[in-house]
Formats: C-alpha cells, structure tokens, sequence
C-alpha cells in the first residue's frame, strides 16, 4: 500500500481518544448530504442495504460518516452504503466527522476504501483506476505507487474496458469474470466475439476452456509474414514512452518514414494522453 495514501485513510477511522483532536462529531440533516461524485462502486446491493437499515434501526449508527463541506450541502467521503441505509431507515439525521479534503483525495480515499473492502466489480475497478490517471494527470506507474497495487494488475483491469460495451456490462453484473474478460482480449478475430460470448454464457464455460477455443480460434487465423526483429533502440524509446504515457506504444520505422502508435481504452484515456502530449 502506499504508505502517504495508506495513513491518509487510516485517519479517517479515528478511535474516540482522537476524534477530538480531528474534530467533533456533528449531527447533520440527510437531507444536507450528497453520495460522493467520485465514488467508484455504482451498484449496491438492495439486500446488503436493507440488512444496514434493520441495524440501524436496533442499534443506530455506530461508525460516524466522514463527510466535506461543499456548495450545496456536504459529500460523503467515507460511508455512503450507511448514508444509503440510514435515508432508508427514515433518520433525519445522521453523525459525521467533517474533513477538509481536495478532489484528488476524495477520489484516491473513496478508491481504497472500497478496494480494501473488496467491494467493487472488475469494471468499477477498472473505471476507477482509468478516472485516477485522467484527474490526477498521472501514468500507470505512478497509480501503481500510489495505491500498493502493481502496474500490471493496473493495466490488465484497464484493458478490460477496451472490450465492446455490451461485453462490459456482462463483466459487471457477473456473468462473465474477470478472468473471462482477460481471455477475450487475446481473441484475434473480432467479428468471433460476440457468437463466442454467447457460448460462454449459455455453456457456462469456465476460463480454463475459453483461453483453450481462443487458441484454437487463433490458430485458424491466416499466417502473418514474420515481421524483421526491431533495432534495439526502438525497442528501448519503446520502454520509456509505455512508462511514461501508461499505455502500450508500438514504434514503426520504415525506409523513407515512419510512425508511432500509441493506444487508448476508453475516451477518458485518449483525453489523459492529449493532454499529457500537449504540455
């Protein structure tokens, strides 16, 4: 975990001995309070909800909300599932600790709140970590620092939203997973997609079986002419560019020109890139 990051969230969760130090308790009207417009996770679940609001009801709110001032009220930082449960439950009110917080740290503590809880979808994930290095202006190495989590997971969580819409939207109500989602990245055919998604829903394929039909999907794809080795150099400026842009870089060179490609996921991505080039 980055350890700047870690200890900022940690001091959210204050035991009573330090919550006077941080600031008092307020009692705040929920009609004042807003979800966080950061929040990743967009589904919550109605049982998990209703299971909240019956404990509300019996024993309160035990853990206080962290919350910031805004223009139109307060948002919560921390704890809207309770925020969620307690406007179910009928309160009028509801404790929060108030914090001063900046854009960039409602989204970094809303991010690792919900990843420490293991309460996000693949897709929330990915749309986080992509949100992230829009809004912070930062490469996936850098996320990678961050957050304690490593580039590669990084990138293959991202990569996912590179699939087509509809496919997206399996991963995220979980009729496929994620690991499905990896597999169908390495399909070369893309018009075999969707038939091949259909099989994996109606068969209930696991991973194991997919990655095996997308090779043999693969294998029956026309033989490419084996491209000459790349000058090392390429390869190198290659490396520093991926670092530093976070996302793949392909450098072509030919006898008279040449070009560079560099990929995007989703229009969040391609606007990161455009303004990191554009500095």
């Amino acid at each position: 975990m980055a350890k700047g990051l870690g200890k900022g969230l940690n001091a959210l969760f204050l035991n009573e001995n330090e919550q006077e130090e941080a600031g008092s308790i307020e009692e705040i009207a929920i009609t004042e309070c807003r979800p966080n417009p950061y929040q990743p996770r967009k589904t919550f679940h109605a049982d998990a909800i209703e299971e909240m609001k019956e404990s509300i009801l019996e024993y309160g709110i035990i853990q206080p909300l962290v919350a910031r001032k805004s223009i139109k009220g307060y948002e919560i930082v921390v704890g809207e599932r309770r925020f969620r449960a307690a406007k179910e439950a009928g309160l009028k009110t509801i404790p929060v600790i108030v914090k001063e917080l900046t854009d960039e740290k409602m989204m970094e503590i809303a991010l690792l709140e919900n990843l420490q809880r293991e309460d996000l979808t693949p897709i929330e994930e990915a749309h986080a970590y992509a949100n992230l290095m829009t809004e912070l202006k930062i490469t996936q190495e850098e996320l990678s620092r961050r957050l304690g989590k490593s580039r590669p997971h990084i990138a293959n969580m991202v990569r996912l939203l590179s699939l087509p819409e509809q496919v997206v939207a399996y991963i995220n109500n979980g009729e496929l997973s994620m690991g499905h989602g990896r597999a169908l990245l390495g399909l070369k055919d893309k018009d075999k997609l969707f038939p091949l998604v259909n099989k994996i829903r109606h068969e209930k394929l696991n991973v194991r079986q997919v990655e095996k039909l997308i090779i043999q999907l693969n294998e029956k794809q026309p033989a490419k002419k084996e491209r000459p080795k790349k000058d090392v150099f390429l390869e190198e400026q290659e490396t520093v560019l991926r670092e530093r842009l976070g996302t793949a870089v392909n450098i072509q060179k030919g006898k008279r020109k040449g070009k560079i490609e560099i990929e995007f996921y989703t229009d969040d991505d391609l606007n990161r890139l455009i303004e990191y080039l554009n500095k």
